[in-house]
Order: structure tokens, then sequence, then C-alpha cells
């Protein structure tokens, strides 16, 4: 049961044992390729895919800085678990916060989840630099609804979802394209999953492929029809920007927590013939890479607390608002690499077996760096809002 003393923004009170039987699990999950179905169960039991919901509607009422801290401490034991459960909780997230903010649209969403439904991602297009505001995917109005055609890959959840939220772009008037957001039911006709995941890393999200070939989406089903190509500060998109992106930040800060204190461990007990038996902690190098190790997660963290008080204070960043959310993704993805290279460092050799820990973790924090934004779209994004010429020239984002 969840405490009902939690206040919007503290993390989730997780049993112990639950967490140690997640944290067993993972290398079982990730040397078979297999879903985490049972670390699923017991967290879906204990009511951690309703902790955005609002607490009239069973939920732990957390908002996005407390949903982070709950994956964060998650990802230190299972960060493929936890990045899974990230593409449904963003949605949930997303759907609440609108509701309180007095935008009912997604209500409907919320009282789906309350009653059991899992929402997983169909963003992830081959081709598709852009993800979110353009799409392969394509769109054709019908009455009551629209019909899609098209690829999404990376659908984390795929042996759970039951709602893929998911977008494509209506080109129906040439010169007014449009991109529609909308939820696919599982069981929808034109639609099926090609188990296709076998990947380097996170492998028990199990984010395998969903083909439509004209799946039919009902309006009720519509979250938004929103212009091609634009980013703006309609509160859809810059939420479709915040919550599963800072909450891809906080699985890879917990993941590299986990690598840090793996590596810390190591090097305590490890002696050196070079120093006369004494701990290698004495070593002036292992201490200058300890150094930067710590110095680089203190910088993840600070990076992310600010971003999620600012989110969650509401901060009028505006338009400067999607660049912020994907440099802190992009500055906590690439400091977990950093970090647990240089655990790898400080472990030895022994990092390289499979039964190590950080051999997992090694292949896990690669991942990172193909969610959005990826490396060149953060920069462009990035620079173009610092440089006031976001949409200027007519050909990106205008």
């Amino acid at each position: 049961m969840l405490s009902p003393t939690l206040t919007p923004d503290s993390p989730w009170r997780f049993p112990d044992a639950l967490l140690d039987r997640c944290h067993q699990r993972a290398p079982v999950y990730d040397r078979e390729n297999r879903f985490f179905s049972e670390d699923f169960e017991e967290l879906r039991d204990a009511g951690y895919l309703k902790l955005a919901l609002p607490a009239a509607l069973g939920g732990a009422g957390l908002s996005l800085a407390g949903v982070c801290a709950a994956q964060r401490r998650l990802a230190y034991h299972a960060p493929a678990t936890a990045l899974g459960l990230s593409m449904h909780l963003y949605w949930t997230g997303m759907a609440a916060e609108l509701s309180q903010a007095g935008d009912p649209t997604l209500r409907w969403l919320l009282e789906e989840v309350a009653a059991g439904e899992v929402l997983a991602s169909g963003h992830a297009e081959a081709g598709n630099d852009l993800p979110i505001v353009f799409s392969s995917a394509r769109a054709e109005r019908q009455d009551g609804g629209y019909r899609l055609w098209g690829r999404k890959q990376f659908g984390s959840l795929s042996p759970v979802w039951t709602r893929l939220g998911l977008h494509a772009l209506d080109a129906t008037i040439p010169d007014q394209p449009a991109i529609i957001h909308a939820f696919l039911p599982r069981d929808t006709p034109g639609s099926r999953i090609e188990w296709t995941w076998d990947a380097l890393g996170m492998r028990a999200t199990r984010s395998d492929d969903t083909v439509l070939d004209g799946a039919f989406i009902p309006d009720r089903y519509v979250a938004r029809r929103l212009p091609a190509g634009t980013i703006d500060a309609e509160p859809f998109m810059l939420s479709l920007y915040a919550w599963p992106l800072l909450q891809f930040a906080a699985v890879y800060l917990g993941l590299a927590e986990r690598a840090r204190d793996l590596a810390i461990t190591s090097v305590r007990t490890k002696t050196s013939v070079a120093l006369g038996g004494r701990r290698l902690a004495h070593h002036p190098e292992v201490q200058h890479r300890a150094a930067e190790l710590t110095m680089t997660l203190d910088a993840m963290v600070a990076h992310l607390d600010v971003t999620l008080r600012d989110w969650t204070a509401r901060v009028p960043h505006d338009l400067g608002w999607p660049a912020k959310i994907v440099a802190t993704k992009y500055h906590c993805v690439q400091g977990a690499q950093r970090v647990v290279d240089l655990a790898l460092d400080l472990s030895g050799g022994g990092g390289l077996f499979r039964q190590n820990e950080l051999e997992r973790l090694y292949r896990d924090v690669r991942c990172g760096a193909f969610h959005p934004a990826n490396a060149a779209v953060t920069h462009e994004l990035v620079g173009k809002t610092a440089l006031g010429v976001l949409g200027a020239d007519g050909a990106r984002w205008g």
C-alpha cells in the first residue's frame, strides 16, 4: 500500500524486499532476453503504475519530481524495469498534470489507467530523426476517426501494454500538415506486434515493433491534432518532452549511482602489490578517478534537480523549455556513460565477465544515447534556442 502521507514531491516508499527481488531478477531477464514479468506484477500490485494518478482515482498523486525520485531509486536496482515503466508513467503524469491545470481532454485516459489499462509509447520510427513533431507514419481522416499506416519501433512493455500512445502525419491538406496524437487499443484490427527485440542492453524492456496497416483509431482515443514541424509552448507538447525525457535522465542517474557504489566498494577491499599491500584506495590515480566519477555524478544530480524544480514551480521558460529538457537528458546520459566507464576502470578486469553487474550496466547505459533527443537534435535545438533562431530559417521547427 502507498503511504497516505505522501506529498506530490515525495519519493514513493519502496518495500526493501521488493527492491531486492527486482535486483536479483535483473541479470536473469538480461541473460534470457525476457520481459520483467515478475517485477511488473509485483510493482503493479504495489500501486507503482498509479504513482502519478490523482488520489481521487486511487493514485499517489506524485508530481514529475516525485515520479523521477521513485524511478531513480528503482533504476539503482533494476534499470531496465525502471526504463520500461517510464513509458506508462509519462503518459499518466502528462494526463494528470493537464487535468490539474484545468484541461480535461485526457481525463478519460486517467480513468482507463485507474481501471487497469497499461500505456506504452509508439513514437520511434526508422528514418525520422525528429520524433513527435514529424512522423513517417500516415494518418488518413475517415468518419469518426483516423486510419493509420506505418511502423513503430522501440515499443517498450510490448508483452503487456493495452494502449499505445502514438503519433502520425495527416497530410490531407498539403499546405497544412498536422500531427495526430492518439492511443491505439491493443486488439485493434490492422495492427500487430512483431517480436524484434534482441538488443545490446536494456533487454528486459522488450521494446518490440508495432506495425500499423490501416488500423482505425476512433476520435475518442485522439488526444491532439497539432501543426506538423512546430515546437511551441502548447502544454501537451511541453509535457510530451518533460515527462519522458526527465524520467530517462533519472533512470540513467540511478544506474550511474549503482555503478559508482559497486566500483567504490571494490576498490576499498582490494590491495596493491605496488603499494606494499596497502588498499588500492591509497593509490593517487585511483583517487583521481574516484574524484572524476564523484564530480560527474554531482553535476548530473544538480542539473536534474534544477530542471525538475523549475518544472514543478511552473517557471515560464516558454519556448526555452524544450532546450532545457533535452539538455538535462543529454547531460545525465552522457554523464552516466562516463561514470560507468570510470567505474569499470576502477573495478579492473573482473568487470569484463558476464556475472559481474558492471558488465550489464556498461551495456545498459549505452542505450541512453538512442532515446530522444539524440546528440544531433539536442545540440541543434539548444543552439538555435540560445541564438534566438529557432524556426527562423523555415527549415526545421518552424
